[in-house]
């Protein structure tokens, strides 16, 4: 695979970005207004369709069982949960105008959104771990295999997943196994059988399924999910407990997008709260 291909975006924040664009704020949790935040020339318009492009060509359900053969053993490395945040610094870029940031405070702003608003502490703790996994940029992921909207594996592509036209150069696009409305599935079989494509969302849930609220977990797993969460395009695929659990993930998903903003926290303030949150729902080391 050519380089180009797996650093398409200039940064992970400009998916992040095209998000916005496509789902304004409604209700301004940011303290920046939606038309203040960053409007894309053609060029980084260009960018993010590339990315999209190489995502719905290599994410097939294939590909997705052997990227969860490979990273869901957790052998990777092994580092206490603060020297983790530390290791996700590493992803600080330049490029991004809105917010000279870290991914840290970045996750910071989101949780302490969510404290804001009175949500339990276990949501807080979603807000500090939502983008963890995108790690797998420093095991040498490429971009559209960490970050993008999700989507099933194993069945027919939605026309409601951004630019579905690209999926036309997916092999499972042909594959009557997996071209069909079902697919490898089962109608309403819940998604806890469904395949999602590849990325940071399934990782860090696998990285914490037994340390966290089911609510919690949806949060996790299903944040990029805007094919479902926003436009409902696998109703056919959920049961009544993944319809009743993605009240939460909808609730999340406000803070997700738009809690950014150039303020940073105060973490010599905040630090003893998220000392203890971190100790009452995490191990003291996690595996990569």
């Amino acid at each position: 695979m050519k380089d180009s291909e797996n650093a398409p975006l200039k940064s992970l924040d400009v998916w992040e970005d095209d998000v916005l664009q496509r789902y304004p704020d409604p209700e301004k949790i940011a303290t920046k207004s939606k038309e203040e935040f960053r409007d894309y020339d053609n060029t980084q318009r260009d960018t993010v369709r590339d990315f999209y492009r190489l995502n719905h060509k290599y994410q097939s359900y294939d590909f997705v069982l052997n990227k969860e053969k490979e990273f869901l053993k957790f052998d990777k490395k092994e580092m206490p949960v603060w020297d983790a945040f530390q290791f996700l610094n590493q992803l600080v870029d330049d490029s991004d105008p809105d917010t000279d940031l870290d991914q840290f405070q970045h996750l910071l702003q989101t949780s302490e959104a969510i404290r804001r608003d009175g949500h339990p502490d276990w949501m807080v703790m979603v807000g500090l771990l939502h983008d963890m996994g995108k790690v797998l940029c420093l095991f040498g992921e490429p971009q559209w295999a960490v970050v993008g909207d999700t989507f099933p594996v194993g069945c027919a592509f939605s026309d409601k997943i951004v630019y579905p036209e690209f999926f036309s150069e997916n092999p499972d696009a042909t594959n009557e196994l997996y071209n069909t409305k079902y697919g490898v599935y089962s109608p309403n079989c819940g998604l806890r059988k469904v395949h999602m494509s590849w990325g940071h969302d399934e990782y860090v849930y696998q990285m914490v399924k037994d340390r966290l609220p089911d609510s919690a977990l949806y949060m996790l797993r299903y944040h990029s999910f805007y094919a479902q969460h926003r436009e409902s395009a696998y109703d056919h695929l959920m049961d009544d407990h993944d319809r009743e659990m993605f009240r939460w993930v909808k609730l999340f998903n406000p803070y997700d997008l738009y809690s950014k903003n150039p303020t940073p926290p105060d973490w010599k303030v905040l630090r003893p709260y998220y000392e203890d949150l971190v100790a009452k729902y995490l191990p003291s080391t996690l595996k990569f």
